[in-house]
């Protein structure tokens, strides 16, 4: 439920267009479901802008499957399927779980290997004032770079990608300046030393969100050396998220990008 959608339910009200008994009904598993190994957020969209994102990993199929119906069965009810629907960290059996209960009047499911996420697209709707660009240092960054492109795109953002332009050739990201510069907030992934953001962050005078991939040989520590980089950096326009943490990073964008 959006607040758009609370004020068209009370305005039906009002009008009498809808009797108190039947919004009732419609706001009876508001603001959560209980699903016993799950709590699903409807009022998640009301407080935040955005649906609940399902985090797949560490669920079993089908308790992800259960989730995805529960937020297009509320949303179908009271929202009427605007939203847009996430699942990240997931894989092909969840997948194949999520497309037997979304049906054929919920939209189309989609399984988007690189990253791991599953996205159900209803609402293309654009709410974002500019562009948001993700940039990516190595090839290797990649499916952090497109967790991260994948949820600002569902979450109502213009999104542009840069990818294979880490600081080992750095001409890569300078022919890019121009798309940097016109950027209202930059997502920038890398492993290894995680340099990239500082570089960029000292090109651009809008937000960077770096984000540290776990990419690199042993004394990366599975990310740890890019996060400490990255927290380190001289550039002061650079903050920095968890390690893999592609949404995280498109989470905050989005809502940069919305002020």
């Amino acid at each position: 439920m959006t607040e758009n959608d609370l004020l068209k339910l009370l305005e039906e009200v009002r009008t009498g267009a809808l009797v108190p008994a039947r919004a009732v009904e419609r706001l009876k598993n508001l603001p959560f479901e209980d699903l016993d190994f799950a709590k699903v957020d409807h009022h998640r969209a009301l407080r935040q802008g955005f649906a609940e994102v399902v985090f797949g990993k560490g669920k079993t199929a089908q308790q992800v499957a259960l989730i995805v119906k529960a937020l297009l069965g509320r949303e179908k009810d009271i929202s009427k399927g605007r939203q847009n629907i996430l699942v990240t960290r997931a894989d092909t059996k969840m997948f194949a779980a999520v497309k037997r209960v979304v049906g054929r009047n919920n939209g189309t499911a989609k399984f988007h290997a690189l990253s791991g996420a599953i996205t159900i697209e209803r609402n293309q709707k654009i709410s974002g004032k500019g562009t948001i660009v993700v940039v990516s240092a190595g090839t290797s960054d990649i499916p952090v770079a497109e967790e991260a492109l994948l949820t600002a795109r569902l979450m109502g953002n213009r999104v542009e990608h840069l990818y294979d332009v880490g600081v080992a050739g750095i001409h890569r990201l300078l022919k890019h300046s121009e798309e940097l510069m016109k950027a209202r907030v930059i997502i920038c992934v890398a492993g290894m030393e995680g340099a990239l953001p500082s570089v960029v962050g000292g090109l651009v005078a809008v937000p960077v969100i770096a984000v540290p991939t776990s990419v690199g040989y042993g004394a990366s520590f599975g990310g740890v050396a890019a996060l400490l980089g990255m927290l380190n950096s001289c550039a002061s326009n650079v903050t920095v998220v968890n390690i893999d943490n592609g949404f995280g990073a498109a989470r905050v964008a989005a809502c940069i990008n919305r002020l």
